[in-house]
């Protein structure tokens, strides 16, 4: 397929997320792929970084101050694009609790973010892109924990479990609309989200995770972001309700 099916020059991008980590690597790919990147996250200082980032190699982007619990102020910012053409839904929290220990606040704040926050961004999105009869592409982020569990990952599994059953089932109900709807999947991935430890610890995890891959290494958030991309474009224009799991071989579900 010529690398032309890649080029989102004209397009508009919405990207949750977006002030670090798989989001802040996204938006910039996005942006050098030609898209007018919106970019969103309640970490201005972040999100001033990225933009910046954007301007610095020529690309465009708009900057959106906000917390993706808040429906009304996030479907705001995404009315603001006008017409939308790729939403790419990434903001998330990490939470490790054993099952027994997991209380209601550390259960709902999670979800809060990691389920509802991705909801909203694709109802608002799939509003849009209907509205203006955009044949459009929606990207939620889940996780390999939904593969492989883990100790501790109630909270945050869940969530992501969540975040597949929601890609699968809006796939379905707005594909005859030429919108395509698609999960991200990634392994260990080196970002300020998983480097929540001492040095010591992080080293070690990293180490493991490592040793768990066919490649031997954990992954990096362009490792990621190339994979957004992919979703975001024509290149993958027969592809919806599937999840992708840029994951160094650590999980190969069926």
């Amino acid at each position: 397929m010529p690398l032309k099916a890649y080029d989102l020059t004209g397009r508009t991008a919405f990207v949750t997320g977006a002030a670090g980590g798989i989001g802040r690597a996204s938006a910039v790919l996005l942006a050098e792929a030609g898209a007018t990147v919106h970019c969103a996250d309640r970490d201005a200082d972040g999100l001033h970084g990225t933009a910046k980032l954007i301007e610095d190699r020529g690309g465009s982007a708009r900057t959106h101050v906000l917390d993706v619990t808040d429906r009304t102020g996030l479907g705001a910012a995404v009315r603001s694009c006008g017409r939308l053409d790729v939403m790419a839904a990434i903001a998330g929290i990490m939470h490790s609790s054993p099952v027994l220990e997991t209380r209601d606040e550390d259960l709902d704040r999670v979800l809060n973010v990691n389920f509802k926050g991705v909801l909203y961004a694709c109802q608002e999105a799939a509003r849009l892109m209907l509205a203006h009869d955009t044949r459009g592409s929606i990207v939620t982020m889940a996780s390999g924990a939904v593969d492989t569990g883990g100790p501790g990952l109630l909270c945050y599994g869940a969530a992501k479990a969540a975040v597949v059953q929601l890609t699968k089932t809006l796939a379905t109900e707005i594909g005859r609309h030429g919108i395509r709807v698609n999960a991200v999947a990634p392994g260990w991935v080196r970002t300020p989200m998983t480097d929540r430890h001492d040095r010591a610890a992080q080293a070690h995890t990293e180490s493991r995770m490592a040793r768990m891959s066919p490649l031997g290494r954990v992954g990096e958030p362009d490792d990621v972001a190339h994979t957004v991309l992919y979703l975001a474009s024509d290149a993958s224009a027969f592809t919806t309700g599937q999840i992708l799991r840029p994951n160094g071989g650590v999980a190969m579900p069926w």
